[in-house]
């Protein structure tokens, strides 16, 4: 049995099992895809404290090295349900149970999506999520990014200095993302932008692969070309494993206190997946510290 098992890998997960680690606790993190989380697909990082600028993925292999340098333990497998029996926590994955006396989940949060037509076809196949990792494939090309957020400013500009020309369709009348980041996009002289649109499908080729996004602005539609399209439209709790403890709220995040608590005992929670005003690398580390320590102090507390 582990002393405490931690879900997603990314830095608030990364955080709590280091911490966990030096105070010589048994403790393993369950990483269903890459160790890192978000920060993987950010190209780059200016505000995580002591970093005047570094790339996502440079921060986010890092962290990785330092829990691997204490050697903490990662179970490269996905947590489908997680109960409680006798104050035991049971986490069942694919192929095998795991216990343990307490639990942190830092399973963070995937992109949403829009839900209209051709849009499950395309993805990973036209639509992407992640302009660092699919971006170069759409030099010299045209792509639409969707949303304006800081996400998806940071990411058009981006892509500005790769594609022919990138087009923003934001749902407001708009951006609202930092000012920085709107003023680094708006000095691009390839990037166009469409206010008040949504998205009424993506169109596709006779062979079935995207040709562009049909928009509606204004009560007109518009067809924009395209050979790619990259979604930045907020994010989803990833929390199905823990539905059924009642410690989410109606969107899906997860309730913890300050102390990171839940409200079933052992059980803490740690990064975008709670409930929270700022969801950022430096917050979410501050949460897996936090998290770590308590459970420390809730161990004490049922030897």
């Amino acid at each position: 049995m582990y002393d405490l098992l931690v879900i997603g890998a990314g830095p608030a997960g990364i955080t709590a099992a280091i911490y966990a680690k030096r105070a010589n606790l048994k403790v393993a993190i369950f990483e269903k895809y890459v160790p890192g989380g978000q920060i993987v697909n950010t190209a780059e990082v200016e505000n995580y404290t002591g970093f005047e600028k570094l790339r996502g993925f440079e921060l986010a292999t890092n962290m990785l090295n330092h829990a691997n340098s204490l050697g903490v333990e990662f179970i490269y497998d996905e947590v489908l349900n997680v109960r409680v029996e006798n104050g035991i926590k049971y986490l069942e994955t694919p192929s095998e149970t795991f216990e343990t006396k307490a639990l942190i989940i830092a399973s963070g949060t995937v992109p949403r999506r829009l839900g209209v037509e051709n849009e499950d076809m395309l993805a990973s196949n036209g639509i992407s999520w992640c302009a660092i990792c699919d971006g170069p494939m759409y030099k010299g090309r045209k792509v639409v990014v969707i949303g304006g957020g800081n996400s998806a400013v940071e990411e058009a500009a981006y892509l500005a200095t790769l594609a022919t020309h990138v087009t923003v369709v934001q749902n407001l009348s708009h951006l609202t993302a930092d000012k920085k980041a709107q003023d680094i996009l708006f000095r691009a002289n390839n990037v166009e932008v469409f206010y008040n649109a949504e998205v009424v499908q993506f169109n596709t080729s006779d062979n079935f692969q995207l040709s562009g996004v049909k928009i509606n602005v204004d009560g007109k539609e518009i067809d924009v070309e395209a050979d790619g399209v990259f979604e930045y439209i907020g994010a989803v709790p990833v929390t199905d494993m823990v539905k059924d403890l009642g410690i989410t709220n109606q969107f899906g995040y997860i309730e913890a206190n300050e102390k990171m608590q839940t409200k079933v005992p052992g059980i803490f929670a740690a990064g975008d997946v709670i409930v929270k005003q700022i969801r950022q690398i430096v917050t979410a580390t501050s949460d897996g510290a936090i998290a770590a320590q308590n459970v420390l102090k809730y161990l004490e507390e049922i030897k």
